[in-house]
């Protein structure tokens, strides 16, 4: 039975201490899905020109931001590498005609160790991280996630590490906003609805079609792993949405199971 694949919205780095509902979600999907055999997680924190894996049998926790209380820097998630899997994705997308390859130094960043603390707190899973290419659109990641697809079948995870919404300079402006920003909501509502009705179109070109997409994403690192995860699920996948919310009013933190067609995943919190 194939696996789902997911998109994550990943917070801030605090989520790391202070669970709060997307943590919560995080801790529960771990323990609601199949054990994996691996975790490939793209995160929007790793960019390159090409697609790059991380090869390291034992990667290090990077703390890729500052200002935060010291607590967050003392933690490590010392989760085992898997650099055969990098090597047989590598593989994958050499067949599909993509050019990639593997970084034997490079870490996890916050955008991957962070939700894996909560779903798999033990770090005894094996992870391997995938970059983004912002310079390139987002149809280039569909297609990553597209050649990754036959990975399911094989017991790894697939996840994406990005955000619904991501405006920082909002997001800074008002850190004790309880409600969200209109645009916010407004682009929250357009991805979902999108996802559900499976728009291939619309999302690929949402900077044209969506509300108010550039100051959702006034840069778009962190929502083309969304593509990666979506185009991995295969044709007729299915999206549920499994955290709704916001962070200081900007950050939306929807975060998506995608059901292959092929899946009988029980859907334990949105039962048909």
């Amino acid at each position: 039975m194939p696996l789902p694949t997911v998109f994550l919205s990943h917070g801030s780095p605090m989520h790391a201490i202070d669970a709060g509902i997307a943590g919560r979600a995080w801790a529960e999907l771990g323990q609601r899905l199949p054990r994996p055999r691996a975790v490939l997680i793209a995160s929007a924190h790793w960019e390159t020109s090409v697609p790059m894996l991380t090869g390291s049998p034992r990667p290090e926790t990077i703390h890729d931001f500052g200002g935060f209380p010291e607590e967050l820097y003392r933690l490590r998630y010392p989760a085992p590498g898997a650099p055969e899997v990098a090597s047989e994705i590598v593989a994958r997308f050499k067949a599909a005609d993509i050019t990639a390859g593997i970084d034997g130094c490079r870490g996890l960043d916050h955008g991957a160790w962070v939700p894996l603390r909560w779903m798999y707190p033990t770090a005894d899973v094996p992870v391997v991280q995938l970059s983004v290419q912002p310079d390139h659109d987002t149809e280039h990641h569909l297609r990553l996630g597209r050649a990754l697809r036959p990975l399911a079948d094989e017991g790894i995870l697939i996840i994406g590490s990005g955000h619904a919404t991501h405006n920082l300079r909002d997001w800074a402006s008002s850190p004790r906003r309880q409600e969200p920003l209109a645009y916010a909501d407004a682009f929250s509502r357009w991805l979902q609805q999108s996802l559900v009705s499976a728009d291939a179109d619309a999302l690929t070109h949402y900077r044209d079609r969506a509300p108010d997409a550039a100051r959702a994403h006034p840069t778009e690192e962190h929502f083309l792993p969304l593509f990666i995860a979506w185009g991995a699920a295969g044709a007729g996948a299915t999206a549920e949405r499994i955290v709704e919310g916001f962070e200081a009013g900007a950050l939306a933190l929807d975060s998506y199971l995608f059901h292959p067609a092929a899946s009988l995943l029980r859907r334990e919190t949105n039962p048909a």
